[in-house]
């Protein structure tokens, strides 16, 4: 039989060999996320399929026994039926008519008696239950991680004499010594040169102070590299492209199992202290996901079920986006527009559900004491005025700019990585980062802090009790307001801030270009953010002082008067935020609901789409694709991006398998084809499944048959020591035909036969083609002509032909 070539291309299996179904060859056992090969052999987030399914797998059949019995399957099922290998794509519509017909026969039986009934309201309260559990888990880790964080960072300038576990902040909560000027000093706290030199003043306590904060930098971002390179590899960036591919039907076992949230969390932990340009908010979705991912063990209707399990982990998704930003709607909303495939009504629901329950478990842990959610909360009231709305647009071109230049120069950055000896030497990598990143830091106070705090005082609209730099204006007691105060001539306070924060924005721009990809847990939420943050705190102080000494002007004199509250820096920091980081995500309705929950700012809605929208505009003219689909795309991940469109007007004969010079298609027969024949078809090609035609003259079609259903029912029969053996007969109809006597038993196998593959035909428009692939998540489409079977459309296909047309390569598509 002559094969076609790279249809269906699933390496199970080597030529002439019948090892284990769960093995792989080379090429499929190590993957890149996103830069060195990972080993993908960790399987411990999916249960064995069965203790009776074996390691090691044989197809000698034994001796021949006459016994005329047919084997039908039909009423047993066999173990391992209907699951997939790794890497590649489940069938959505099978899971769905799966799901279908395991909901009507609980629905019949309920019907029958009491203990059914029970079952059955216990299997549509199990997906509550199960939201309530990952809401629950995701808040509890997000709390300690939160927590854990904040001390360690900490621990880099200090310690606490009254008890080591104190951060800076508790440590002088209820100290009798701190002053309203000197709020952070107090006795309890010591720096790392009052402990080791018995001083706090002199160059030389500077030396060992600057000396410790690199130190412990080095050390946290050792330990993080050292455990996720160790123990899970796929702990280790954002996991937010790898997320959006498992929901759009890929599997990549161990992607979400206990040991990627154990060690994610630990080094998430290790990754933030360490001071790196990196978040824990896009990490935090990937340790929700893991969640939902073993939670789902508990429950058979989501563990035996792929696409039921990815509705579960798209709620997961919106329960980590609601712990990392305090922003429940913000993060269903991020589900949808962002991560999920699929997203019907039900999901919606339970999205909600899990993010409410998320978000009330970490407010009741209260991380940072202030009863909030996020560190970085806070309430402006001073309403904006129309001609606000030109700087607010001019942050959404900044932030459009920023985020085109960001995806272009990290891409090519990790792109060098996967293809240099760079890629082989991930420790060496983070560290010098981190030295880099730590001896530049420590000198500026604004980079020195932790990144959720710089937002937080970038955020921050001065009042009267405010002791920082930024809000060291001249005449700042004198107000005629009562609590208001009116615009200021800025202090030398506010000009030295604005000198740091300009280099504080250099450093935050490059290094981040470096250290999202790496192989630690790095989120790029706020790294993003804090780049907007500073470029809009700049302009709102340009602006407040223009309109201070200029409030004659025509534009601020029929809105600004002398002495009134006109501009509000913080909320320039807040829509210079939402832009970069919009900017770079490209997301538009999730960001702008993230950030007023964030900052509790409603009436700052219209500031916040004008810079979302003028930012996602200005970055696809530059490029379209958002950082995480531009990450997919890199390491060649087979996703089929939803908001794409696909204008070109080739058919699906331009694009099947085979080609017009193509050996002939491989397939099998409803009812001539012996056992032998099948392995021999197994073992000679590497194809995922096979359709099953009339007879190879007529080549009509009668369905699609997977192979790894193929496999593990032919050794079934073997293994049942019913005389099935090399010759006997496979069957795909209803009904077999009286063998005469003394002929091996013949093994009828339509129950694992798709009656119902999907079909075009040779002149459908790739165009529908695609959208039926986007839509329905199918893994294959079968092409006729007139009836007659010509040939197959795989996904990857379908990617590769997409790829074709865009001119990119179509050999970056590594996975079927």
């Amino acid at each position: 039989m002559a094969m076609w070539h790279g249809a269906m291309d699933h390496r199970g299996f080597q030529h002439g060999s019948f090892s284990s179904f769960q093995s792989s060859s080379s090429d499929e056992d190590m993957m890149d996320i996103p830069g060195t090969a990972m080993d993908f052999s960790m399987r411990d987030d999916v249960p064995p399929l069965d203790e009776e399914i074996e390691e090691d797998r044989s197809y000698n059949g034994g001796g021949i026994s006459y016994s005329n019995r047919i084997m039908d399957f039909l009423e047993e099922p066999i173990p391992g039926v209907g699951t997939y290998d790794d890497f590649n794509t489940i069938d959505w519509v099978r899971e769905k008519s799966r799901d279908r017909d395991r909901h009507r026969e609980i629905t019949n039986k309920s019907k029958e008696s009491t203990w059914a009934l029970i079952h059955s309201v216990s299997d549509a309260f199990s997906g509550w239950l199960l939201m309530l559990l990952i809401g629950l888990l995701s808040g509890s880790l997000a709390g300690l991680i939160d927590i854990s964080a904040h001390w360690m960072t900490d621990l880099k300038e200090g310690i606490c004499t009254a008890g080591f576990w104190f951060n800076h902040e508790h440590c002088c909560w209820n100290s009798q010594h701190v002053t309203f000027e000197n709020r952070d000093n107090c006795p309890e706290w010591n720096s790392w040169s009052q402990l080791i030199i018995s001083t706090e003043e002199g160059a030389f306590a500077y030396i060992v102070n600057y000396f410790m904060y690199v130190l412990w930098a080095l050390l946290f971002a050792f330990l993080a590299v050292s455990l996720v390179k160790v123990f899970a590899p796929y702990a280790c960036g954002s996991g937010i492209p790898e997320i959006k591919t498992i929901l759009s039907g890929f599997i990549i076992r161990g992607y979400l199992g206990k040991w990627t949230l154990i060690i994610k969390t630990i080094t998430l932990v290790l990754a933030v202290s360490s001071g790196l340009s990196l978040g824990k908010e896009g990490p935090l979705v990937h340790v929700a996901c893991c969640c939902g991912n073993i939670l789902c063990h508990c429950f058979n209707k989501y563990r035996k079920n792929e696409a039921k399990r990815r509705e579960v982990l798209s709620a997961a998704a919106a329960a980590g986006v609601s712990v990392a930003f305090g922003a429940p709607i913000g993060g269903v909303l991020f589900s949808l527009e962002e991560v999920s495939y699929y997203f019907p009504l039900k999901t919606l629901w339970r999205s909600f559900f899990a993010a409410l329950v998320a978000a009330f478990t970490l407010r009741s842990i209260n991380p940072f004491g202030n009863s909030r959610l996020v560190l970085f909360y806070v309430e402006f009231h001073t309403p904006w005025h129309l001609f606000e709305l030109v700087p607010f647009i001019l942050l959404g071109i900044f932030g459009g700019l920023w985020g085109a230049l960001f995806i272009r120069t990290n891409i090519a950055w990790c792109r060098k990585r996967k293809t240099t000896q760079l890629g082989k030497y991930p420790v060496i990598e983070v560290l010098t980062v981190t030295a880099i990143t730590a001896v530049l830091a420590f000198p500026n106070e604004y980079t020195r802090m932790s990144t959720s705090e710089l937002i937080s005082e970038l955020f921050n609209d001065c009042g009267l009790l405010d002791s920082s730099k930024l809000c060291d204006y001249e005449n700042r007691f004198n107000t005629s307001k009562g609590g208001e105060l009116p615009d200021r001539p800025a202090g030398a306070g506010v000009y030295s801030a604005m000198w740091q924060l300009a280099l504080t924005l250099i450093l935050k721009i490059v290094i981040t270009i470096f250290t999202f990809g790496m192989k630690i847990p790095s989120g790029l939420f706020i790294p993003s953010m804090a780049v907007g943050a500073i470029t809009g705190r700049l302009l709102g102080v340009g602006m407040e002082q223009l309109a201070y000494y200029h409030h004659d002007w025509a534009i601020f004199n029929s809105w600004c008067s002398q002495g009134a509250d006109c501009i509000t820096p913080g909320l320039y920091a807040m829509v210079g935020a939402a832009a970069c980081l919009g900017g770079v995500t490209r997301m538009t309705v999730s960001l702008v609901v993230i950030m007023f929950e964030l900052t509790g700012g409603l009436e700052y809605i219209v500031p916040l789409m004008a810079a979302a929208m003028t930012s996602k505009w200005v970055a696809d003219a530059l490029g379209r694709e958002g950082i995480y689909d531009a990450h997919i795309r890199l390491n060649g991940y087979p996703f089929l991006e939803a908001k794409e469109e696909f204008a070109h007007k080739t058919l699906a004969m331009d694009v099947m398998k085979p080609r017009r010079n193509d050996p002939l298609l491989t397939v099998l027969t409803q009812d001539s084809m012996t056992v032998e024949d099948v392995e021999t078809i197994i073992s000679e090609t590497t194809y995922s499944g096979f359709p099953v035609v009339v007879s190879r003259e007529s080549q009509r079609l009668v369905g699609f048959v997977l192979r790894r259903d193929l496999i593990i029912s032919i050794e079934n029969a073997r293994k049942k020591q019913d005389g099935v053996v090399s010759t006997s007969i496979i069957y795909f109809t209803e009904h077999s035909p009286p063998m005469p006597p003394y002929t091996p038993p013949t093994l009828k196998l339509r129950n694992i036969l798709d009656l119902s593959p999907f079909t075009v035909t040779d002149l459908t428009p790739m165009e529908i083609v695609v959208d039926i692939f986007r839509k329905l998540g199918l893994r294959q489409c079968l092409v006729t002509h007139n009836g007659r079977l010509l040939g197959i459309i795989t996904k990857k296909d379908v990617l590769k032909h997409i790829a074709q047309m865009a001119n990119q390569d179509p050999d970056s598509i590594l996975f079927n």
